[in-house]
């Protein structure tokens, strides 16, 4: 949050940064799509309950996730600097999208855990995702309270 109320000078400076962290991210997500693809059985459980199971194909399953992170990540170039000339926004946007990665990677490895053929606890995994969700809807409401700030302090 200190880099929407830095100077003008440095607020450039952190968008640079944010941008590195957000390419890192993205590599990662594909990265991590390419390895849990690669352990995927045909037919991938993505729901049970009781006896019933929601099931897709392992393809059709890979180009979903390949699309929606391909949605998410060309957002950064949408909300660019000719529609937005706000370096503060757009240094919080690119924050956003990272989040959104970081959540990828962890619900993309929880479903290739799940249709593992190795035995894990599931107990403590339902934690981490909400971890995770919860720093997006931080992260979220964190330009909230950084518009009403500016505007009580202007």
């Amino acid at each position: 949050m200190i880099c929407l109320f830095a100077p003008a000078i440095y607020k450039l400076m952190i968008l640079k940064v944010f941008r590195g962290v957000w390419f890192i991210s993205l590599l990662g997500v594909v990265a991590n799509l390419m390895w849990v693809y690669a352990g995927l059985p045909e037919n991938v459980v993505i729901h049970e309950e009781g006896v019933s199971q929601y099931v897709l194909n392992k393809e059709i399953l890979f180009y979903s996730w390949l699309g929606i992170i391909g949605v998410i990540n060309l957002m950064i170039y949408v909300f660019g600097k000719p529609l937005t000339p706000d370096e503060g926004f757009r240094s919080w946007f690119t924050g956003l999208i990272i989040n959104l990665n970081v959540f990828l990677v962890v619900s993309m490895s929880f479903i290739g855990l799940y249709n593992s053929t190795e035995k894990f606890d599931f107990s403590q995994a339902g934690i981490v995702i909400y971890i995770v969700l919860g720093l997006v809807g931080i992260w979220l409401t964190s330009w909230l309270v950084v518009v009403l700030v500016r505007k009580i302090s202007s």
